[in-house]
């Protein structure tokens, strides 16, 4: 298994696709930083554009925008199964380890390692650039307060999840171009419609459990805009997420014919 494990790994590595990924999610997350960075305190016609960065909510957001990237390992969850499929090695893995489940088993155990590792990056990333911010615009520089050290492990934890959430959805619809669009289109409409349409049922749903993780409310700092989930609640939601899809991919991939 460890071999198997191992294999997987090194297959996610031996493309650039996870850079491409990886650069995306610090991307989004620097424009994030950018955005509260030159808004936070700021007056415009008359009133704050955003709280200023003494406000725990200011602070908070700064360090959650690590977890706009998760759209991003979610899609290199879908191309790590929908590859396989499209160039045929997935037959090839399944000859040489007939045991399908096994196979399996080891893909979904590497992408959420390497999610967690993604998540890290970004993180890090997050920090290196929100901390002396904070500090030159007079805000906290402490990592330990204001939740921060809730916010940065959900995040982590977040992207782990989020692979396999990728993974499960793309053995189920196999087609790469068309699990990717869905993906995009569920993460970025779909939900976002449901989230101010029914926050009720948007806390239920895998951004609003990143939300509750997070400590944030889905606003620009400011706090009640929308119904979350408790933190822990938030991360049994997810958690649930990725062990339904990593359910559907197990049986859609063990029961399909590959030819």
């Amino acid at each position: 298994m460890i071999r198997l494990i191992q294999a997987e790994l090194l297959k996610i590595r031996s493309t650039r696709m996870w850079l491409g990924m990886l650069g995306l999610s610090v991307g989004f997350t620097v424009m994030g930083l950018a955005f509260y960075i030159a808004l936070a305190g700021v007056e415009m016609d008359g009133r704050q554009a955003l709280p200023p960065v003494t406000d725990p909510d200011t602070v908070r957001a700064f360090y959650a925008t690590a977890s706009s990237g998760v759209l991003f390992m979610m899609i290199l969850g879908v191309i790590g199964i929908t590859g396989e499929y499209r160039h045929g090695t997935i037959t090839q893995a399944f000859l040489v380890t007939p045991r399908r489940g096994r196979v399996l088993a080891a893909k979904l155990v590497s992408y959420f390692v390497f999610g967690l590792g993604f998540g890290l990056a970004t993180v890090l990333v997050t920090v290196a650039v929100a901390l002396p911010a904070l500090a030159i615009r007079g805000g906290p520089t402490s990592l330990l307060d204001n939740d921060v050290p809730m916010i940065l492990g959900g995040t982590v934890l977040a992207m782990g999840l989020y692979a396999l959430v990728g993974l499960g959805l793309g053995a189920l619809i196999r087609n790469q171009i068309a699990a990717i669009l869905v993906a995009v289109g569920w993460v970025q409409l779909v939900e976002a419609i449901l989230t101010v349409a029914l926050p009720q049922v948007g806390q239920w749903l895998p951004a609003g459990a990143v939300r509750a993780i997070t400590r944030t409310t889905g606003g620009f700092g400011g706090a009640g805009e929308l119904d979350t989930l408790p933190a822990w609640g938030g991360t049994l939601v997810l958690l649930g997420y990725g062990l339904v899809f990593a359910v559907i991919a197990m049986v859609t991939t063990v029961r399909r014919d590959i030819t």
